[in-house]
């Protein structure tokens, strides 16, 4: 016995600090400090939303247009609070307020090319919900709540219909009650604090309104007889998507789980730099809209006398990365291009040919051509964790696509242009632009366990600037056919990434990506290269699609 404590005695003399915590480090790690929901919280989001504006014609079904997008940018605040009723069930209830910049166009009462039809403008301001949340709770930890909420809602917008080119107008600016349904995940990250990434759907009913004045043609060339004003119909949709970051009441800020860090100042081991670099495959849709206005000022850029809207496909290809520093501070960007695998472009003309044609609408199909695009931002992780971070960065953001419209089919008027129709061989317009954006956003990723991670990324953009040039190459009627354009105005990009990690190593995922840009703000154009005061010309630009993706990750960088 007596040598067996000498051994022992000996034995633990010998150990190092250095063999003491090896041994330390092969004891089972501690249990995870389990997490609860229960409580009051408040946070704030960035997302964006998706409006659509439906209108019934009084003149009859309209053979283009009634449906208006309205993109927005989405930030606010939100006040909840959560009851855990079980290990694995909660309940709660949330309200939120957002501020909204959304502006939309398209046309209405459209029957046919014989009467003047309108432009329909519908503007987003402000969005609230009030819902209540039932919600899983399951994660290491139970730290990770997958959610479903039900409510009310409420829209402040302003609906502008005018008719074209007359600027005949009726509108309407109130605030309209709804429901709203949605789903989320959330992730506590520390003590205090959360994230989540949220999607929801907003019904908002239908409303009537007032139509403008107009006028119809009866007899070509010139009979034109005046048609009162009706009423119509507007029902309304949104979609919105949301990163958000809550903090309970009464939480200590400064407090973590002991995988997490908060403003990188609680870490008990320094934490080793590591990057990220893959590959993705992007297949998205594409809209490009410009409204040429009746006049030079931008009050009145809702009266046309001309659109133009691309609706396009295109496949692409593109690199990223991102380098995660000691520091809490990131950098992360992509690069990217490809080309269009189909398109048509719809332009559309009121009152021309000396005023003797009311409405134009001519098809143009196929329309080919190419986008690059890349973006680079760097950052700060206000929270980082073995698997989940949130933090927030500011970047630049390049996004270029070129045009070409082929063919021409004249389905409004029989005396307008296009007829008889140009074949599909014949270029006769080209659209080429060039879009840059500043970017001011929220970067949040969920590790849900067994190798997958939940990435979300949402980006305001505060200012975009854009410059374009329109070719009309079969107009014979000017010496110039080429029109400078350009503009300034806002927008939003988000992105979703659902991500599998094979190992250390290895991941691969499936994501989805929404863009929308518009310049609305001193949005001109030199029309034929005419000299100014120039025409009014707002420009909107959607992109949106779903990629894949394959990525490899380094460790340890030193």
């Amino acid at each position: 016995m007596s040598r067996l404590l000498v051994a022992a005695a000996a034995l633990t003399a010998a150990l190092s600090p250095a063999a003491a915590a090896d041994l330390t480090r092969l004891l089972p790690p501690a249990p995870p400090v389990q997490w609860n929901w229960t409580g009051l919280y408040w946070g704030a989001h960035l997302g964006g939303s998706y409006g659509q504006s439906s209108f019934t014609s009084p003149f009859g079904p309209s053979l283009y247009g009634d449906h208006v997008r309205t993109p927005s940018v989405l930030a606010g605040v939100q006040l909840g609070y959560n009851y855990q009723v079980s290990p694995n069930w909660l309940l709660g209830v949330e309200a939120d307020v957002s501020a909204l910049n959304g502006d939309g166009t398209q046309t209405c009462f459209a029957p046919d090319g014989f009467f003047l039809s309108a432009n329909c403008r519908v503007k987003h301001n402000a969005m609230a919900t009030g819902t209540g949340r039932l919600g899983f709770v399951t994660g290491r930890g139970g730290r990770t709540l997958l959610y479903g909420k039900a409510g009310v809602a409420w829209l402040a917008q302003s609906i502008d219909i005018a008719t074209n080119p007359l600027g005949l107008q009726t509108s309407s600016n109130d605030g309209r009650f709804g429901w709203t349904v949605g789903a989320g995940i959330e992730q506590a990250l520390a003590p205090a604090w959360s994230v989540k990434l949220e999607y929801g759907y907003a019904d908002f009913g239908s409303k009537t309104m007032a139509t403008p004045n107009s006028f119809a043609q009866l007899f070509y060339p010139f009979f034109y007889v005046p048609v009162p004003g009706s009423t119509t119909s507007v029902s309304q949709t949104s979609h919105t998507v949301k990163v958000g970051l809550n903090m309970k009441f009464g939480g200590d800020a400064y407090a973590r789980f002991d995988d997490y860090a908060l403003r990188g100042g609680l870490r008990d081991e320094p934490v080793i730099a590591d990057a990220e670099i893959g590959a993705r495959v992007w297949y998205s849709f594409g809209r490009f809209q410009k409204d040429l206005g009746a006049g030079v000022t931008e009050g009145r850029q809702n009266v046309l006398v001309s659109r133009l809207t691309y609706d396009t496909t295109a496949a692409s290809g593109e690199l990223f990365g991102r380098l995660n520093a000691p520091s809490d501070l990131f950098i992360k960007g992509f690069a990217g291009g490809g080309t269009l695998t189909k398109g048509a472009m719809n332009d559309e003309d009121w009152l021309i040919a000396r005023q003797t044609v009311p409405y134009s609408n001519t098809l143009s199909d196929p329309v080919k051509g190419s986008i690059a695009y890349a973006t680079f931002d760097a950052g700060y992780d206000l929270i980082r964790g073995r698997d989940s971070r949130f933090g927030g960065f500011v970047g630049y953001n390049y996004y270029r696509d070129n045009k070409s419209a082929y063919g021409c089919v004249q389905f409004a008027n029989p005396n307008a242009g296009c007829i008889p129709s140009f074949p599909t061989s014949t270029l006769g317009i080209t659209e080429n632009n060039t879009w840059h954006s500043l970017r001011l956003g929220v970067n949040g990723t969920i590790g849900l366990g067994h190798g997958l991670t939940l990435t979300g990324d949402a980006a305001y953009l505060p200012y975009v600037k854009f410059f374009g040039e329109d070719n009309h190459l079969q107009r014979r009627d000017v010496s110039n056919t080429v029109s400078p354009e350009r503009g300034t105005g806002q927008g939003v990009q988000l992105e979703a990434i659902l991500s599998y990690q094979f190992n250390n190593a290895f991941s691969v995922g499936a994501g989805a990506r929404y863009w929308a840009m518009w310049a609305t703000k001193d949005a001109y154009t030199n029309a034929f290269g005419s000299d100014c005061p120039c025409q009014t010309l707002p420009v909107r630009t959607e992109r949106y699609g779903t990629f894949l993706q394959a990525a490899y990750k380094f460790d340890s960088l030193k």
